[in-house]
């Protein structure tokens, strides 16, 4: 069935039905909803190629993932909310992997190949050249992670500085002194934005700034593990540690047991990442106390915006920050008695 076929079906013509497919913003919503579920149940399905011609959309994003030394465990997460939020719309995602040295060549690549009307940027760094650069090719992108006021591009962030801190000045609320984290990678912006809220609350309660109780690394159960392992080592150990993600926190616990330690009465543990499926808090033993933002929903709503964007809105001012919830479990605790 050809779009024709498939506009005289339904009763509608072939512009609006071609415009609400290829997700035209002057569509009204519940217009290419119902044109959406239509084709759908009559099995119909654009040919890409010609409405890429009639359109100049390629009807795919992209998105480069950093080589697979620096994968995070929650990129799955992401793409399963952006996947389902552009797959409504029959949007397809190519993803290319490269070395972050290869990074400007791969979007190059893209802007130069038109496969793609729009690209998703992800982990922006201290001084990153990325969105300068997809600017000065004119290539359409949407950032997961914080930009610029007036960057003249669209992005979404949760609040990084606002969960350690506030994760911080909790622990420090129960009587901890000695208080470590396991930062994320050293130069990314999120890990940036994470070691001023955690040094901002060290000093409104009062505490030591230590670099001894501060790494950064990958989020890794190797790095979790390694890192306790160091800090339990010192003459005077911390009582808390903050953990970057759940992958860290598995190997916080592990070195816990290791040394002979109880979690949650020896030492205290928040993790951030309350919301993998396959690492349940809520299952672990004891709980873990976490920071909590949902990385599925944040790809549903870049994919949201993405379609905003291919669809001709002007979203180059569109800015969001979103609230991280502090869950407690029993793996905190006052500190244990001198």
């Amino acid at each position: 069935m050809n779009l024709k076929e498939f506009a005289k079906t339904i009763g509608m013509s072939q512009t609006t039905v071609s415009r609400a497919l290829s997700g035209y913003p002057e569509v009204k919503a519940e217009t290419r909803a119902r044109i959406l579920k239509l084709a759908q149940e009559h099995g119909y399905h654009p040919n890409r190629a010609a409405a890429g011609l009639a359109t100049g959309h390629s009807g795919a994003v992209g998105i480069v993932l950093r080589e697979s030394n620096r994968f995070d465990p929650n990129i799955t997460e992401f793409l399963t909310g952006l996947g389902s939020r552009l797959e409504s719309r029959q949007v397809d995602i190519l993803i290319t992997v490269a070395s972050r040295e290869g990074e400007l060549a791969a979007y190059q690549r893209l802007a130069a190949s038109k496969r793609v009307d729009a690209v998703i940027l992800h982990t922006p760094t201290v001084n990153d050249p990325r969105m300068a650069f997809l600017k000065g090719l004119g290539m359409p992108f949407v950032l997961h992670g914080r930009g610029a006021e007036d960057g003249g591009y669209p992005w979404i962030d949760i609040d990084n500085f606002g969960a350690i801190h506030r994760a911080t000045a909790y622990l420090a609320g129960l009587g901890h002194r000695r208080i470590a984290m396991i930062n994320g990678v050293n130069g990314d912006l999120f890990a940036e934005h994470r070691d001023q809220g955690y040094r901002k609350a060290m000093k409104e309660c009062g505490l030591p700034l230590l670099n001894d109780l501060v790494t950064f690394g990958q989020f890794t159960d190797d790095v979790g593990y390694r890192a306790m392992q160091d800090f339990l080592s010192q003459k005077d150990p911390p009582t808390a540690v903050l953990a970057g993600s759940m992958m860290t926190a598995l190997g916080v616990m592990r070195a816990v047991r290791s040394a002979g330690l109880l979690l949650g009465r020896d030492i205290s543990l928040i993790a951030h990442d309350d919301v993998l499926h396959y690492l349940n808090a809520d299952n672990m033993v004891p709980t873990v106390s976490t920071t909590r933002s949902s990385i599925r929903e944040a790809g549903a709503r870049v994919g949201d915006i993405l379609l905003q964007l291919v669809g001709g809105r002007d979203v180059s001012s569109h800015g969001e920050v979103w609230p991280v919830e502090l869950v407690l479990r029993e793996s905190t605790a006052p500190p244990p008695e001198s």
